[in-house]
């Protein structure tokens, strides 16, 4: 009977997430998909510039998953005011990074774009989008935010619904203002940008309505403030060094060449919305774990860790299965440029290969979040990117062109992402997860 109200619980909480956490990849890939049909500049530049705006969005991931965290905890000692007084907090935190942080972006934009080595014609496409896509930043912070709290409240449902409402809007503005009203990469920055500033005012209205209901102030506190910007200080710098490795991969895919950025692009892209979709088993453990240290129940927390590992392992073989039989097919939905869609095929496969190993990483990173464990995930973050560099001089210095495209580096730089980077996260993960220094009961850390 534990275990079947235990997977109850996970799907309860996985599941909605599941249509939640594919919404922001799912943009992505709608705008990939769209403006991959307009050639390979400009794919390229869509490229370039998502790369600087989800390197600046993931950074703020900790407005998620700490506001998770401590909500959770909250809830779970029985202070739902009190939980609820610490998301509005976050999400006022989240609002004023946005306005800050779209402010510098938009000054910065040519300077940053300037750090790739892309053609001209590449950079100023980058630049357009990027121009237009800073407005939506706040928005998009403010979603996150929200998305966090209500996680943290056990309620992975709501988000599923506004994501999903979310990417139909996206989608449905991108095609009218890309292809109607003939705007190209312009168009998809702007159906963007309106989605998320839709997403966002939904959200706000729940929260508000919530807050009512348990007659808590919306206005922010010094105390709220304070704990949001402790929890998420390490997750921060543990968010750093994944994007550094990110960033990494793109750095070595513009040298590689246009073609290779194009190419990289569609399978980064790829790769995060099979990487989010295993993070709702991620999402389930943090809001479980944090639940049950904060009603002090350890053995709930050490049945879930180990059931969840599992079934990471088995949500990464399965979309390991499904990535492969797409493989063949996937390149001529996403670019009608001939060398790109022939590169892509066999790199797909080897991302395929790697996605089991995926879903045990992102399980133990949810739980270990969960816990507050941000520490440990900033220290060992710094060792995994170590661990990655050499591996990714190989893929920058390997050249086996096939058909105008470098399929050497292509290969190379995957496996240096897929198998050198996520084993070294597995083996730091997996090591703190065998102990139970992480397991510190009580409604705070």
């Amino acid at each position: 009977m534990p275990e079947v109200s235990l997977t109850r619980r996970i799907l309860a909480l996985a599941i909605p997430s599941l249509g939640a956490l594919i919404a922001e990849p799912l943009f992505l890939l709608t705008d990939t998909a769209m403006v991959g049909h307009l050639g390979a500049p400009a794919l390229a530049s869509l490229g370039l510039a998502s790369t600087i705006l989800t390197t600046v969005v993931g950074l703020l991931i900790f407005l998620a998953y700490a506001t998770t965290s401590i909500v959770a905890r909250r809830l779970g000692s029985g202070n739902r005011p009190g939980a609820l007084a610490a998301g509005i907090s976050g999400i006022w935190l989240a609002a004023a990074l946005g306005v800050v942080l779209g402010a510098a972006g938009l000054v910065l934009s040519e300077t940053v774009v300037s750090l790739f080595p892309a053609t001209d014609e590449v950079s100023s496409g980058a630049l357009a989008y990027l121009h237009i896509s800073w407005w939506g930043l706040p928005g998009m912070l403010i979603v996150i935010a929200a998305t966090g709290v209500m996680r943290g409240l056990q309620d992975t449902k709501t988000p599923l619904w506004i994501a999903l409402g979310g990417f139909g809007s996206n989608a449905a503005l991108n095609a009218v203002l890309i292809y109607g009203l003939g705007l190209g990469l312009i168009g998809s920055a702007v159906g963007t940008v309106i989605a998320q500033w839709g997403m966002a005012l939904v959200f706000l209205g729940f929260i508000i309505t919530n807050a009512r209901h348990q007659d808590v102030s919306l206005t922010p506190s010094l105390l709220g403030f304070t704990a949001a910007a402790r929890s998420g200080g390490w997750l921060f710098l543990r968010t750093l060094s994944l994007r550094v490795a990110l960033i990494g991969t793109v750095l070595v895919a513009t040298g590689l060449g246009t073609r290779e950025l194009a190419a990289w692009h569609i399978v980064f892209t790829i790769f995060t919305l099979l990487a989010l979709a295993l993070d709702a088993l991620a999402i389930g453990a943090q809001a479980l774990v944090g639940h049950d240290l904060g009603s002090g129940d350890l053995a709930a927390v050490t049945h879930a860790t180990s059931t969840l590992m599992k079934w990471g392992f088995l949500a990464g073989g399965i979309l390991a299965v499904a990535t492969g039989l797409l493989a063949p097919i996937l390149p001529f939905v996403m670019t009608s440029d001939q060398p790109v869609q022939q590169a892509l095929t066999p790199v797909l496969i080897l991302l395929a290969l790697t996605l089991p190993l995926s879903g045990y990483v992102f399980v133990l990173d949810g739980i270990l979040i969960g816990a507050g464990d941000g520490k440990y995930l900033a220290i060992t973050g710094a060792l995994n990117v170590l661990m990655f560099a050499p591996f990714l001089w190989i893929a920058a210095h390997t050249e086996w062109v096939v058909l105008g495209v470098n399929l050497g580096g292509l290969l190379m730089l995957e496996a240096a992402f897929g198998i050198s980077y996520i084993g070294a996260r597995a083996l730091t993960l997996g090591l703190r997860a065998r102990g139970k220094r992480w397991m510190v009961p009580g409604e705070s850390r």
